[in-house]
């Protein structure tokens, strides 16, 4: 795989004609060894990415709301500092910030972990608990792509003759035959491509530093003891996968669920339509039913490029990262400064599930001075890929 242009969402347009390349190279394929196979497996995954057509309207792909131009996220405007994402329709909007896709795949099938907490599975609330689960959503939700049905989806891509000779290649001959079966089969393609460098190549300054290729500014190596520290700072006991700091390709997640007491959207709320008195739930919501200890949880989500995945937050409540630290420091500064959200001038608002909330967390550790919170941010900075970190300029943002 190639290495996307750091530049405006605008050059997807040039990844798309990519993508049809690679889809000519799946079509073509006439090895039938699993190395050539896996490959065209992922070609085709690819020109599928970033094929509109699989939308309602012709105009939303994989790629419109997992932009590679800024590490799979979504960076167009909705008017309300793009919280969540416009559908087909352009006129849907959802309720939840569309979550990077880099690193997905070393995202573990959703279960319990030793400690019976649940974890792993994809979606901010767990419902999928594969790749290719993912991946089968988007296509069908009424506030996405907005296609009916799987039978709809499947007849999109028999109208291209390119994916049926690639399909039939792949999958067999009689693979149009069953729409359950073909859409699968979409699907596996897609989450083939999820698993490949291209989303996940851990090359950041952090990953160059373990690797003896970079030397850390005193404020980014400041940001990563107290980040790594479990006397200054709880950031690891979420939001580190492996049990020692220096671990190579640490995804900065341990992918269990918390409720750390965000508030509501409320201009997203006004935006989209659900009123007031809408409650999100979380992973009650989704992979878990029947147990309100789940309310209000979601996924710890990586931390790998979160310096240029802003909105932050489930529902994108935060524009800036250096307020989502100062969030998590109202649990542990006493006074009345540390309870404004620097971006509103107002409280931080009442916590939109008040039960379930991991206090015990949230509130180990010590308060952090604005010099901490600038090296934190400093830190987390450097988990940036190579080809991301112009972005780090905010005169490169769009």
């Amino acid at each position: 795989m190639g290495q996307p242009p750091v530049r405006r969402s605008a050059d997807r347009l040039s990844w798309a004609a990519a993508a049809l390349v690679s889809l000519l190279a799946a079509a073509a394929v006439a090895d039938d060894s699993s190395a050539a196979r896996q490959t065209a497996l992922e070609d085709l995954g690819r020109a599928l990415f970033f094929d509109v057509n699989l939308s309602r309207e012709r105009n939303q792909s994989c790629a419109t709301c997992h932009d590679p131009a800024r590490a799979f996220t979504d960076w167009r405007s909705s008017g309300v500092a793009a919280a969540a994402s416009l559908g087909s329709d352009l006129a849907s909007l959802g309720d939840r910030n569309a979550p990077t896709l880099s690193y997905a795949a070393a995202i573990p099938r959703f279960g319990r972990m030793a400690n019976h907490d649940f974890a792993g599975g994809l979606f901010w609330d767990g419902r999928a608990a594969t790749l290719e689960q993912q991946a089968g959503g988007p296509p069908l939700n009424p506030l996405e792509m907005a296609m009916p049905d799987k039978g709809a989806v499947v007849q999109r891509l028999q109208e291209n003759p390119n994916y049926q000779y690639a399909f039939k290649g792949l999958f067999g001959a009689d693979i149009f035959s069953d729409a359950d079966r073909a859409y699968e089969a979409m699907t596996s393609a897609i989450a083939a491509l999820e698993r490949t460098p291209f989303f996940s190549p851990y090359d950041s300054r952090y990953d160059r530093y373990l690797r003896g290729e970079y030397q850390p500014t005193e404020q980014e190596a400041l940001g990563m003891t107290l980040f790594f520290s479990n006397q200054f700072t709880n950031c690891n006991k979420c939001h580190q996968l492996q049990p020692l700091p220096e671990a190579q390709q640490e995804t900065f997640s341990n992918y269990s669920y918390q409720n750390i007491g965000v508030p509501v959207n409320a201009l997203l709320r006004s935006a989209n339509g659900k009123g007031a008195n809408h409650v999100d739930r979380g992973l009650l919501d989704g992979a878990v039913a029947d147990d309100p200890a789940q309310a209000g949880k979601f996924r710890v989500p990586t931390l790998r490029n979160v310096a240029i995945t802003a909105p932050y937050m489930h529902n994108g409540v935060f524009r800036d990262l250096r307020t989502v630290v100062q969030f998590y420091n109202k649990f542990l500064q006493k006074g009345s400064k540390a309870q404004i959200n620097p971006e509103t001038g107002l409280d931080w608002g009442a916590p939109e599930v008040a039960d379930n909330i991991a206090y015990e967390k949230l509130q180990a550790g010590r308060a952090l001075d604005a010099r901490s919170i600038d090296a934190l941010v400093a830190f987390l900075g450097m988990l940036t890929d190579r080809r991301y970190e112009p972005l780090l300029d905010a005169s490169a943002a769009p």
